[in-house]
């Protein structure tokens, strides 16, 4: 007797499901709560988010700061040496060998106030080009407002420059420059500094975070900018001996680094007077700071959700 064994049913056929569209897939998001990973909040949202980080920018530049030199013999005391070394360098190869002192009173406090304040500005730029490179395991493992790294870095350079002003007044005092109610200049001349820096690193950690190589750049262009800013010479004495065009001249008194570094100079340099400046050069120095962070803020904000990725 034959036993005839019936045929297995054939598998049904799966029908494809039909890919849905962008737009499809966004309705779909929106109608199950879901929103964009990392997406940009709107800038009051993001300045509050900011503000409530204030106590991490102050801790994070603090320990940067304490970390620095924390492998070095000298410690901390290479915040004044550095720039001291500098001028000293300075000083022989533009006082001494081009002479330029010849032409201004008082040159090693001119010099010496000039290379501090430089230092403050290069440093809180370079700083500001590895603000998103050179943390990218906290970028990546945590979310927080980006800017609170650039804002935190410009803060210790700023807490370096506190500790170095300590030294730059004793050297003062030795050259022959004691403390008069100009002096107090100094102090709403650093706040605008301050704020053009931080914007300045704002904009600069913005352009390196996706061109890398705009930090191995910077050196050279700091170096420049510094030699244009009347770090080891007087721009008022240009203008008055050089018979460049004018248009050359305005430029480089309007530049900020310059106009930062001589308002330092009218308050701490008894020789270095006020007609010695541009004109509204107050209005020039709240200006470029302004400028520089409101609008590198605003600059850094809308690349938020891309710091980090790729």
């Amino acid at each position: 007797m034959t036993t005839h064994t019936a045929a297995p049913a054939p598998a049904p056929v799966a029908t494809p499901t039909p890919a849905l569209s962008g737009p499809e897939l966004r309705a779909l998001a929106l109608r199950h709560g879901l929103t964009v990973s990392g997406a940009r909040p709107s800038l009051p949202v993001y300045v509050r988010r900011l503000w409530s980080r204030r106590h991490f920018i102050g801790a994070f530049a603090t320990a940067r700061l304490t970390a620095q030199y924390s492998q070095a013999r000298l410690g901390q005391l290479w915040q004044v040496a550095t720039p001291l070394l500098n001028a000293a360098v300075y000083y022989v190869i533009f006082g001494v060998l081009m002479n330029v002192q010849r032409d201004i009173p008082d040159y090693v406090p001119f010099l010496i106030t000039g290379v501090f304040v430089w230092t403050f500005t290069a440093q809180s730029i370079t700083a500001g080009t590895r603000a998103i490179s050179g943390n990218l395991g906290l970028v990546r493992a945590l979310h927080f407002p980006r800017a609170s790294l650039p804002i935190a870095l410009a803060l210790q350079q700023l807490q370096q420059l506190a500790f170095s002003l300590g030294a730059l007044a004793v050297i003062l005092f030795c050259f022959g420059e004691f403390p008069t109610w100009n002096w107090l200049l100094a102090v709403p001349a650093l706040a605008l500094q301050a704020l053009f820096n931080t914007g300045l690193a704002l904009v600069m950690a913005r352009i390196a975070a996706g061109t890398p190589d705009v930090a191995t750049l910077m050196p050279f262009v700091l170096r420049t900018w510094m030699y244009v800013s009347g770090v080891m010479w007087s721009i008022h004495h240009l203008e008055v001996t050089s018979r460049l065009p004018h248009a050359v001249l305005t430029l480089l008194q309007c530049n900020p680094a310059a106009v930062y570094i001589d308002l330092m100079r009218l308050a701490l340099v008894e020789s270095f007077t006020a007609d010695q400046l541009p004109p509204h050069v107050w209005t020039l120095a709240l200006g470029w700071a302004l400028l520089l962070s409101v609008g590198g803020f605003i600059y850094f904000w809308q690349a938020e959700e891309t710091y980090g990725r790729g």
